[in-house]
Formats: C-alpha cells, sequence, structure tokens
C-alpha cells in the first residue's frame, strides 16, 4: 500500500463521534458486494448516482476523498474495488457520519476508510481545523448537493434537504475545495444534473483541465438527466465528450451496461 502523505487523514484511526446509531437490517448493495446500512425512511439514500459515481472511479492507488459521502457507499465501494486505496468519507450530518463508520466495519474496511464530520463548503481555515487538508488527494469523488440557493422545493425531512441543497454560491465553493483537496495532477470525478453543466463547468475552470463529459440518458430518445464530469488538477489537455450512457431500454428495464454497472460487474 502506497505511504499516506504527512498531511493526509489516517485510516482506521478517526473516533466516532456521537452515539453509535440504531441499525437495522443491511440490505445488499452493488449486486451483494456491498453491505449497507441506510439511514431512516425518508432521508437521502445511495441510488443509480452512486452506483455511476463509483463506476466512473476506476480502480484508484493512493489517497481517496468521497465528498459528501452519506453512508458511504460511493467510497466504500472503491475502497472494496481497489485494495491499493485508502478513502475518506467527508459527511457534515453526524447520523449519517455515524452510519458510514459502522458500514465500513461492516464490510471488512475500516483499516483503510476514515469519516471526516466537515462541512466542504466551510472556509479554508475552518475546513483544515476540521481535517481537510490540501494537496494529497489523488483521486476526489462527489455527488454534491443538486440545488442552490432558493429555486427550488426542499423535502420537508431535514436530513433529505440538507443533502440536496446548497446556499448561493455554495458549487463554487465546493469545487474549490475538490480542487484544495487535490494534489497537482490529481483527479475529480463528479455527477451532477445534466441542467447543471454549464454551472459546473464554471466553477472548475481555471482548476482543472483535461475535462470529460459522459452524458447519462434515463431511455436513448429522451434529453439527458445526469452527466459524469472528468478533470485533472492543473491540467491543459482538450475536453472530451464521451459516449451516452443509457440506462433503460424501450422495454422500461435496465439496459445491459446499466444493468452490470448496478451489480458492480463493470465500470466506466
Amino acid at each position: 500500500m502506497p505511504p499516506a502523505p504527512e498531511t493526509a487523514p489516517s485510516p482506521g484511526t478517526a473516533p466516532a463521534l456521537g452515539p453509535a446509531p440504531a441499525l437495522g437490517p443491511a440490505q445488499e448493495w452493488l449486486g451483494g458486494r456491498l453491505r449497507l446500512h441506510h439511514p431512516a425512511r425518508g432521508a437521502h439514500r445511495a441510488g443509480t448516482d452512486a452506483v455511476l459515481l463509483a463506476a466512473a472511479a476506476g480502480a484508484p492507488e493512493g489517497l481517496v476523498y468521497d465528498l459528501g459521502a452519506g453512508t458511504g457507499a460511493v467510497g466504500l465501494a472503491v475502497a472494496q474495488a481497489a485494495p491499493r486505496s485508502r478513502v475518506v468519507l467527508v459527511e457534515r450530518d453526524p447520523e449519517a457520519a455515524a452510519l458510514a463508520r459502522a458500514n465500513a466495519a461492516l464490510n471488512g474496511l475500516a483499516d483503510r476508510t476514515c469519516v471526516l464530520e466537515a462541512d466542504v463548503t466551510a472556509p479554508a481555515a475552518l475546513r483544515r481545523a476540521q481535517g481537510l487538508l490540501p494537496d494529497g488527494a489523488d483521486l476526489v469523488l462527489t455527488n454534491p448537493p443538486f440545488f442552490e440557493g432558493a429555486g427550488h422545493r426542499p423535502s420537508p425531512v431535514a436530513a433529505r434537504a440538507a443533502a440536496h441543497a446548497l446556499p448561493e454560491g455554495g458549487l463554487e465553493a465546493w469545487l474549490r475545495t475538490c480542487a484544495d483537496l487535490l494534489r497537482p495532477r490529481g483527479r475529480l470525478v463528479l455527477i451532477h444534473r445534466a441542467d447543471a453543466l454549464p454551472a459546473c463547468l464554471a466553477a472548475v475552470r481555471g482548476r482543472f483541465g483535461g475535462l470529460a463529459v459522459r452524458p447519462v440518458h434515463a431511455r436513448a430518445e429522451a434529453p439527458a438527466i445526469r452527466v459524469l464530469i472528468e478533470g485533472v488538477r492543473g491540467s491543459r489537455a482538450a475536453f472530451a465528450l464521451r459516449p451516452a450512457l443509457v440506462l433503460h431500454g424501450p422495454d422500461g428495464r435496465f439496459t445491459p451496461q446499466a444493468e452490470a454497472l448496478h451489480r458492480g460487474a463493470t465500470g466506466l
């Protein structure tokens, strides 16, 4: 396993904060490759977005951050698939963070993961006091909250609303933190709403190059609903538009590729 940078958090050593969560039965995810405890009904749960983000990570070596990790699905999938990685799960909600710790232990990954309770959009001094230290990550994975400002109807469930919304200017602050965490030439992978592509590209401008975008469509004839965006910190490589991913066929079932992704049997 590669040595950790001096500034990196130490997987397996972060103390559990707050009371241990009440755990119900764990559910299988990625075709049974992982078992996950989920939050109470109504809170945000890992779904197709998490499947796609984990699949786009590849098999990284070194230090990986999962920002906005929720209960840890994406980061734990990467830790399991890439045994030479060390994964930091970053989550500001204490209940979700506690579940992420429980899920790491449940899947035998606690020795290569740690959970930080931190606010990704906080000013740099506060982020660093919370453990989000700069210039050390080889890969940052993130599914930022999809809405910004007051232009949406928030969920009545507080935890779900917090997982889905950022304050005005929050997306730019979120992606600035992604760049801050990465070493030079480190890689970013994020998933967002397709209509947020212009805002995402504006937020990474000047920080990332080698940008590649993959549209994700619910059906072949429908507009894209998601975009997967990759970039390299400090790169000057050209932009690439990758082949689209289609999730459902005419019969409404997953396409063979989408089915394999949901079973954890292939990557992107």
